[in-house]
């Protein structure tokens, strides 16, 4: 009882302790989340910074260029979908209206093979339009969050600019200036390989989208193609999300053939870039359980909103990779990690009996 005691007043006061750390997080979350964008944007576009050294560009004109088309890219994307989203917002009341009578349709139909179903009630519970007011949703807070585009600009730049000296830096305040910790390097390097590759991946599957859906002749195309895009970051359930209000909107102009063509598309473009192109270049994957990138998704939507939904897979990289450096908290790590972790036993049981 005696040893057991200061244990659990030790769990007791770490879990207080990351209460108060995430009730500060999502206090200032205005403050935190235009700093975790400034970051994730500063790893993606410092591969490029790099390639362009190569060639023996100064740093400073390397990162004049690229921020320079950050922000061409960054104010026509924003002018496109602001213009959009101002369309579909304007006849969102008549899609919504539309949507609710090919939802009495189908109710109907059901009852033709004697399955009743109350059409008042079954609207009530199962609003066809709300999927409309998630995309659109979705869409505006991000919109809100990049209100601050200077300063993330700024913070960009600053990063960009000496971000090949953080490494050493951390090491030094770790005190490992022989650069003999290989975990920071580890945390740095996955982070940074997993948002290149998923940035990639996600621009290829909105051009597709779009491009598909132009051919369609579907309204609003160049929006979908966006949703499709900033979803693909979101693991597992962000591509059907964003599949939804094209199929629906199909359903509306086009009818319900081309409503299933849209829908097979989605499938199948979603299905290559998903797990054949991505998983090419992956590699072994993220190391995280469907289950722990399902929760993660929903941790870090509450907490830091739209762009934490965006984010919740590298932030959750980061914590399993620092969980995996420390022998008390390994075990935690290998919970979140996801397939066949028997090749992590025979590791564990050397350090444990090393200690």
């Amino acid at each position: 009882m005696e040893n057991r005691l200061p244990t659990t007043i030790k769990v007791l006061l770490v879990c207080a302790a990351l209460v108060i750390i995430l009730a500060g997080i999502k206090a200032a979350s205005s403050i935190v989340v235009p700093f975790l964008l400034s970051v994730f944007i500063a790893m993606a576009s410092h591969p490029i910074i790099k390639w362009m050294s190569q060639y023996r560009i100064p740093k400073g004109i390397s990162v004049l260029l690229v921020i320079l088309t950050i922000v061409v890219f960054g104010f026509m994307l924003g002018g496109l979908v602001g213009q959009s989203m101002t369309d579909f917002s304007e006849k969102m009341p008549l899609y919504k209206q539309q949507l609710e009578e090919e939802f009495v349709w189908v109710v109907t139909q059901l009852q033709n093979f004697n399955i009743q179903i109350n059409k008042e009630q079954l609207v009530s519970y199962l609003d066809p339009g709300m999927a409309m007011n998630v995309a659109t949703n979705l869409l505006s807070g991000l919109s809100g969050v990049l209100g601050n585009f200077l300063l993330i600009l700024l913070t960009v730049i600053f990063m960009l600019m000496e971000a090949d000296s953080v490494p050493h830096k951390v090491h030094i305040a770790l005190d490992d200036p022989k650069m003999r910790m290989i975990q920071v390097d580890k945390v740095l390097a996955s982070v940074k390989n997993y948002l290149v590759i998923k940035t990639v991946v996600s621009l290829g599957t909105g051009l597709l989208v779009g491009t598909f859906l132009y051919v369609l002749g579907l309204d609003h195309y160049f929006l979908w193609g966006v949703l499709a895009f900033l979803l693909n970051y979101v693991p597992n359930i962000g591509s059907a999300i964003a599949a939804v209000p094209a199929v629906l909107l199909a359903l509306i102009q086009l009818g319900s053939a081309s409503a299933g063509i849209v829908a097979i598309g989605y499938i199948m473009i979603n299905t290559v870039m998903g797990n054949v192109i991505e998983p090419r270049y992956m590699g072994k994957g993220l190391g995280l359980s469907t289950l722990v990138v399902f929760l993660s998704l929903i941790f870090w939507g509450w907490l830091l909103g739209t762009v934490g939904m965006l984010l919740s897979v590298p932030l959750t990289m980061i914590g399993k990779i620092i969980l995996e450096s420390n022998q008390d908290t390994r075990w935690i790590a290998l919970l979140l990690a996801g397939g066949d972790i028997s090749e992590h036993v025979p590791e564990q049981q050397e350090k444990t009996a090393e200690s």
